[in-house]
């Protein structure tokens, strides 16, 4: 449609900035240097560190930090100007922008990995630029698959999909039914439900022997994935060349796999705190009125027997006055929230009209009517244009993130009535008058639009990625290893996750979700309350909330059973971007390369 932008995952290339290496020093600068230090104002530590870190992730020192590390082998005298990026290493994407903070990335994993060993066998740079092109190569061809992929059913129901099937299987071998003489490994009940064979055998405190027959599966498991991946990504030529497959191979296999998503991103203790940290910056963005509110309300609800014991002589009057005032504005909010609920009903009733298809064009056969998901295929399929086009997209209500999230906050068990009324509505919007949540449909398009602009939108991409390489190599380097937490530790990492978790819920929605109890006597509101019981209530209220979320939170306390939920992450994300692998094996692909 006209003023529709086109949906591209990446940005178009633009032109690079070019930096020089020197500058020259204004009349400014000369002046303010012969000027004498102030010695009794000193800069404070954390303005220091936080300039530092500053300055570190800003793009003039990460194009110098890049160029220093994977460009120093080129010379470049006789020239006023040092040549931009993009002319000296091969691009990595269409984003200059992304393409700054991967090769900060790679230049950090070759300074750090590489470097330390090649540099003693010889100072020929030439290995360092070969392999530097492979992983181009590489990056570009995942990008022109990356636009092929369907990245709504990915994020929105395949892998919410596959952490329902965790959540379910975990609940499943974690809570026994029976006591300790009947009860089994929930390691091993949790791998008979979800068979992963380069998890196997189930490794066992007792049994070293399958701890190291597991260990060697993971190993030759992720060494297999990246030579299927390289199979297909790389050119023939590249190929062939076995010692610089091998390096890269490594360095995907081990490195990141390994150590990255198979070593310290399955640790509960790290999955709590990411989790913690995304709820704090949410809490951080939240309006400060709002949070001042919520604690002036949680305050007031601490103190009010003192306030109670006090205005014990207050008249019925007064009182009433003050219901008064209080349903007054309490109508008057929810008139302000019915109209601008109204309000955003014929925004998005006129602007649905204008929003892209869901479908494309190729998948709209004429003339003919699409089956239902449940109705049988006639015999004759095949001779029919709609078997011949790809199938409809699943609509964005129907998708398995609702039922995910369903799953992981066990409505079925704490509020049916909730679920079966979302049930109920999600089931009337798609299949109701107007269908107006099914496949291109009012709701579903507005969704689709909403996907795009807030959390596929590509220019969130450059700062996702400054952000992971400021967290995992500050300044630019490698970090020293973190000491992993004590059992104790890890326990207060859970609750301090839960707390920050709990911090985001309005109390009135917590007394739902939880449950409310009565924390006040029947009666009028002059009897007398006691204080200690009613402090020692609250506190085991809000305990027992604290406990409540822990309990949600224990779905990731299993290192061995997050292995299985991001090993099949990575398998999802990989199979959908290089479908040949699930048609072929790797040494199929590879006979076809290598003739």
């Amino acid at each position: 449609m006209a003023g529709v932008p086109v949906r591209t995952p990446f940005q178009p290339r633009t032109k690079a900035h070019t930096i020089p290496n020197t500058t020259t020093p204004s009349a400014e600068t000369i002046a303010t240097s012969n000027l004498p230090l102030r010695s009794n104002a000193p800069a404070a530590p954390t303005n220091r560190k936080l300039s530092t870190d500053a300055d570190a992730i800003s793009d003039r020192s990460t194009l110098l930090f890049i160029r220093r590390t994977l460009c120093s082998h080129l010379s470049e005298k006789g020239r006023s100007t040092p040549a931009p990026i993009d002319e000296i290493l091969p691009p990595l994407t269409s984003s200059n922008e992304v393409d700054l903070q991967l090769y900060a990335l790679i230049a950090i994993i070759i300074r750090e990995f590489v470097h330390t060993w090649y540099a003693k066998i010889t100072p020929d740079q030439m290995f360092v630029e070969e392999v530097v092109k492979i992983i181009a190569h590489c990056t570009r061809a995942l990008e022109q698959r990356l636009r092929k992929v369907d990245l709504e059913s990915l994020l929105f129901e395949e892998l919410p999909d596959l952490l329902d099937t965790h959540v379910k299987i975990y609940r499943t071998s974690h809570y026994p039914l029976h006591p300790d003489p009947i009860s089994v490994n929930p390691r091993q009940v949790y791998h008979s439900l979800w068979p992963f064979a380069p998890l196997s055998p189930v490794p066992l405190d007792e049994d070293p022997d399958t701890i190291k027959s597991q260990s060697n599966n993971e190993a030759a498991y992720r060494q297999l994935i990246v030579n299927g991946v390289l199979a297909v990504l790389l050119p023939t030529e590249d190929l062939e060349n076995d010692c610089l497959t091998s390096l890269v191979g490594q360095i995907f296999s081990e490195m990141i796999l390994g150590n990255g998503i198979g070593g310290k991103a399955c640790e509960p203790w790290l999955l709590w705190e990411g989790i913690m940290k995304v709820a704090e910056v949410i809490q951080a963005r939240l309006p400060k009125a709002k949070a001042q509110v919520r604690i002036d309300r949680s305050n007031s609800e601490i103190t009010r027997p003192n306030l109670l014991d006090i205005k014990a002589g207050n008249t019925k009057a007064s009182n009433f006055g003050k219901s008064v005032q209080k349903y007054f504005w309490l109508i008057l909010q929810y008139l302000f929230l019915a109209f601008a609920a109204v309000r955003v009903i014929f925004i998005a009733i006129a602007s649905s009209s204008s929003l892209p298809s869901r479908i494309p064009p190729t998948r709209k056969p004429t003339g003919f009517t699409l089956p239902n998901d449940d109705s049988e295929p006639p015999m004759n399929s095949e001779a029919l244009p709609w078997a011949r086009a790809q199938p409809l997209k699943r609509p964005i209500l129907k998708m398995k993130l609702w039922s995910c999230v369903s799953t992981l906050l066990d409505t079925d068990a704490r509020m049916p009535w909730l679920s079966a009324t979302l049930s109920l509505l999600q089931w009337g919007a798609i299949t109701g008058p107007g269908k107006i949540g099914d496949t291109d449909g009012m709701i579903d398009k507005l969704l689709s639009h909403q996907i795009y602009t807030l959390i596929l939108d590509p220019t969130l991409l450059p700062p996702i990625l400054c952000t992971l390489r400021q967290t995992l190599f500050p300044n630019n380097t490698l970090a020293p290893a973190r000491i992993p937490p004590t059992p104790t530790e890890t326990i207060e990492i859970r609750r301090r996750c839960a707390e920050a978790i709990l911090g985001l819920i309005p109390i009135a929605v917590r007394d739902i979700y939880f449950g409310r109890t009565s924390l006040y006597s029947s009666g009028s509101s002059t009897d007398t309350i006691d204080v200690d019981l009613e402090v020692k209530t609250e506190l085991s209220k809000e305990e027992r909330h604290i406990r409540e979320v822990e309990d949600v939170l224990n779905v990731f306390g299993d290192v061995y059973c997050n292995k299985h939920l991001l090993y099949g992450v990575v398998e999802m994300i990989i199979m959908r971007i290089i479908p040949e692998l699930g048609e072929k094996g790797v040494q199929e692909l590879l006979d076809e390369r290598l003739n």
